[in-house]
C-alpha cells in the first residue's frame, strides 16, 4: 500500500522553462504541469506528498516558494533537496536518505518522475514503486523499463492508484 508520494519537481510538477534561469521562485513566469493540482489534491487526502528534487541551487524554503506561486504548496509534506540532505539527486543514497529521514518501508513509497535515470532507476533500486512520467514515451526503450515500473503519460493517471 502506497503511504507516501515523492514528486520530482521540474517538468513532473512545475514546468521547467528551458530559457529560464536562476531559482524558479525568483522566475518571472511559473506554471503547474497539466493535472498537478487536482492530482495532489486527491492523493493528499489519502497519503502524504513530498517532493524529491535535483535543484543543487534552492534551498527547501524557495522549493515550497515556487509551489506557492502556482497553489500546489498546500498539498506538500515537504521538500528534499541536496540542500537539506547533503546528497544529490539521482542516486539510491539520496532515495534512501529520505526512506530514513521519514522512517518509512520502501515497498510504501512512490516516486513519480519524468526522468527514467534520475528518479525511476534509483527508485527501483531502493524497492520503492515508480511512475515515469513519460507523455510522449520518447525516452521509452521497453528494454531498459523494469516491469514493476509502471509507465503514466499524465498525472492524471495516478488517480486509479490513490492511496487507502
Amino acid at each position: 500500500m502506497i503511504e507516501v508520494y515523492l514528486f520530482d519537481w521540474g517538468d513532473t510538477l512545475m514546468v521547467d522553462f528551458p530559457d529560464a534561469s536562476g531559482k524558479m521562485c525568483d522566475w518571472q513566469n511559473v506554471e503547474a504541469v497539466s493535472g498537478a493540482k487536482n492530482t495532489l489534491a486527491a492523493l493528499s487526502k489519502h497519503c502524504k506528498i513530498y517532493i524529491a528534487t535535483g535543484a543543487a541551487d534552492s534551498t527547501e524554503l524557495e522549493i515550497k516558494l515556487a509551489f506557492e506561486r502556482v497553489g500546489l504548496s498546500q498539498f506538500i509534506s515537504g521538500y528534499f533537496c541536496k540542500a537539506n540532505l547533503g546528497l544529490s539527486k539521482g542516486s539510491a543514497e539520496f532515495l534512501q536518505a529520505i526512506l530514513t529521514k521519514l522512517d518509512i518501508a520502501a515497498k510504501n513509497v512512490a516516486m513519480v518522475g519524468d526522468n527514467f535515470e534520475k528518479d525511476i532507476k534509483p527508485a527501483t533500486a531502493v524497492g520503492m514503486q515508480a511512475f515515469w512520467l513519460s507523455p510522449n514515451n520518447t525516452e521509452l526503450q521497453p528494454s531498459t523499463v523494469n516491469v514493476s515500473v509502471k509507465v503514466i503519460k499524465s498525472l492524471t493517471a495516478l488517480h486509479t492508484n490513490l492511496c487507502n
